[in-house]
């Protein structure tokens, strides 16, 4: 049988839970998600950002 927890997807996060791992405002996460930098769903009237996505995100930044 397989693993539960290799069926479960990692919980998105909300604009604030970026903003407040990045220590930046909501309005700053926001730009970025306008610009096209970060990748973001939007599930009815809310953004949502993969874990995995920010990951990336600021890795990418960190290299820069």
């Amino acid at each position: 049988m397989a693993s539960k927890s290799k069926h479960m997807a990692e919980p998105m996060l909300d604009i604030t839970d970026v903003a407040e791992t990045c220590r930046v405002s909501e309005k700053t996460v926001r730009r970025w998600i306008k610009a096209g930098d970060l990748p973001a769903a939007r599930l009815g009237n809310q953004l949502r950002i993969l874990p995995r996505d920010l990951r990336t995100f600021v890795l990418d930044r960190m290299c820069r």
